[in-house]
């Protein structure tokens, strides 16, 4: 790069901002190479990673020469769409329409804001963004940064990042159900001609009219998907599987109907109504089961944030009140009460107990928190009632740290995924020339066009990219996803490819390696005393403490099928141990003095 380019280019990366879009519509390798090609060609972008698997755009822009605006669009005329998620905010202190164009402003400033707009009458702001890791806290703050008071309207709970998922595996679900409905009618004709071709079940069922009837909703309902993907695809002089699918099911699909309806000197020509149905039913069916996959692997992602308290108790005038999670502040103070889970991070102000932070730290025993103590969000309470300062709240906080290194490691490209897009490209176009060489090969050496175009058809439907364009993508979200699950963080894609040339590991603590909660390993009682009779001594004891040694006693003693203090009326020591230990006292008998 020359120095013209570099000092170009600086004032660019300087001003950068990056932000994560969900695309839908994506359905193979070519697909996110076409979205990826298609960002990095506008003025402003300096970069753009597209994640099949995750289905997330990763845009680093300049905003003074691109906005979120264009980029969506851009999106958007490739033939991919950008859901948007929406959040409705009460706003506190609107009195004209000179506070809604301050509030709205304010909001689109915030990065990731698409569309803001607030209502004078009921005092509610509606805003809309694409970016799976929007933090509401970001946009409370904004509003009370121009001088207003807001809060999240709790009528908009509920997984919001998750919708989008769950709604392409809905979707899926439907064209395929819808598809094969249709086409096992088709199956079923095939087998009863093979194995009673005189039978009245085979007349009706290889009748051309019905099986005309059964297809053409498959291959223009069901199948639409493939031929609006395959327009948008030719549209920008690329090609990827639903062009392939498109081709040879309209191409089995239009010859049967030709055959039927101009048939030749020697009658009607063989049709394959069914191959078409079917073929667009078994490819909806794994999109299904791609979709599937995919919204599994987003699990540990929504098992980390579902260990979020869903609401916080701040002391404020007049007492604690309990409030959203998005409206907690920094410098907030807080209560927590025994067995709940600390909302955000903070620092201990008064009271103590004993916080079990084994969500982030892997530690099985409890940990000591008095003033002036560190607290980390998502961590349970277990003993005291303390109250502590927030720190760090919304997306600044440890587990929201965590669920943004999970993301972005789900969301980047390991090199062997470079290398699978670029093989993808070039796949698609050799298949297609494949095809037509097989087509004209047959026609020479058989002069048939049904012999010549059945072969083709098969090249055209079976060479699916999907088993190289998708693999690789998914293993890399799968990948962080399952780590993630089982307390191992990846920071990127590249890492988690490097991580199978891994020889030795280094463990440096004991968290790193234990189940996260304390276990009875040996009992060892002194001489004369029964293993028993102690073990069942001391659940009997800690039986009702909540404390997790005790809770290992106690169901050490549950695992052993040995009574605990629920079925125990009293335990006593004798006066000689060494003679007769821990004994039981049975019902209605008094412990020996």
């Amino acid at each position: 790069m020359s120095a013209t380019e570099v000092e170009a280019r600086a004032p660019e990366q300087a001003h950068a901002s990056q932000v994560t879009l969900p695309v839908a519509g994506m359905t193979c390798a070519a697909c996110s190479a076409r979205v990826e090609r298609g960002l990095r060609h506008m003025a402003g972008v300096t970069d753009a990673n597209v994640n099949l698997a995750s289905a997330r755009a990763s845009v680093r822009y300049n905003p003074g020469l691109v906005g979120l605006n264009d980029l969506i669009g851009q999106i958007r005329e490739i033939g991919y769409e950008v859901p948007l998620q929406t959040r409705r905010l009460a706003v506190e202190g609107i009195v004209c329409a000179s506070c809604v164009q301050r509030i709205e402003r304010a909001l689109r400033a915030v990065p990731g804001v698409v569309t803001a707009n607030v209502n004078l009458a009921t005092s509610v702001a509606t805003v809309e963004w694409p970016a799976l890791d929007m933090d509401p806290a970001g946009l409370l703050g904004a509003i009370r940064e121009a001088g207003y008071g807001a809060k999240v309207l709790q009528d908009e709970g509920g997984d919001q990042a998750a919708d989008p998922r769950e709604r392409e595996v809905r979707q899926w679900r439907n064209r395929a159900v819808f598809a094969g409905a249709l086409a096992l009618p088709l199956l079923a004709g095939m087998f009863v001609h093979l194995v009673a071709a005189g039978s009245p079940v085979a007349a009706v069922l290889g009748n051309v009219w019905l099986q005309l009837a059964l297809a053409t909703p498959v291959q223009f309902g069901a199948g639409w998907t493939f031929y609006r993907d395959s327009y948008f695809n030719l549209r920008s002089r690329s090609a990827n599987m639903s062009v392939l699918v498109a081709l040879g099911t309209s191409a089995a699909y239009f010859y049967s109907l030709a055959a039927m309806l101009r048939p030749g000197p020697t009658g009607m020509a063989a049709t394959y109504f069914e191959t078409s149905a079917l073929l667009i039913a078994l490819v909806l069916f794994g999109k299904y089961l791609e979709a599937v996959a995919k919204g599994r692997a987003s699990q540990a992602i929504r098992l980390r944030l579902g260990l979020q308290a869903k609401t916080a108790r701040v002391l404020r005038e007049g007492g604690p009140v309990d409030v959203a999670l998005a409206d907690v502040q920094a410098g907030d103070v807080v209560l927590v009460r025994p067995g709940e889970r600390i909302p955000v991070d903070g620092e201990v102000l008064e009271g103590r107990s004993t916080i079990d932070e084994s969500m982030l730290t892997g530690e099985s025993l409890p940990v000591e928190k008095g003033p002036g103590d560190a607290v980390v969000g998502a961590s349970l309470n277990k003993t005291g009632s303390f109250t502590f300062r927030a720190t760090r709240v919304g997306r600044d906080t440890a587990l929201a740290q965590i669920v943004r290194a999970v993301e972005r490691a789900q969301g980047g490209k390991a090199p062997i995924q470079r290398v699978a897009d670029v093989i993808s490209n070039y796949f698609v176009p050799v298949v297609l020339g494949i095809a037509a060489v097989t087509f004209v090969g047959w026609y020479l050496a058989t002069g048939s066009l049904t012999a010549a175009l059945l072969p083709a058809v098969a090249v055209l439907i079976i060479a699916c990219p999907c088993a190289l364009g998708l693999a690789t993508p998914t293993a890399i979200m799968v990948g962080p996803g399952r780590g993630a699950s089982q307390g191992v963080l990846f920071r990127g894609a590249e890492h988690l490819e490097a991580a199978g040339r891994v020889t030795t590991v280094v463990l440096d603590k004991t968290g790193t390696i234990t189940r996260s909660e304390p276990a009875v390993t040996d009992v060892l009682p002194v001489e004369g005393v029964a293993t028993e009779d102690l073990l069942t001594a001391a659940a009997a004891v800690e039986d009702r403490s909540e404390h997790p040694l005790a809770r290992a006693i106690a169901d050490h003693a549950r695992n052993q099928h040995l009574p605990t203090a629920t079925g125990l009326r009293g335990v006593a020591r004798s006066r000689s141990p060494r003679a007769c230990g821990w004994t039981l006292c049975p019902d209605r008998q008094r412990a020996p003095a």
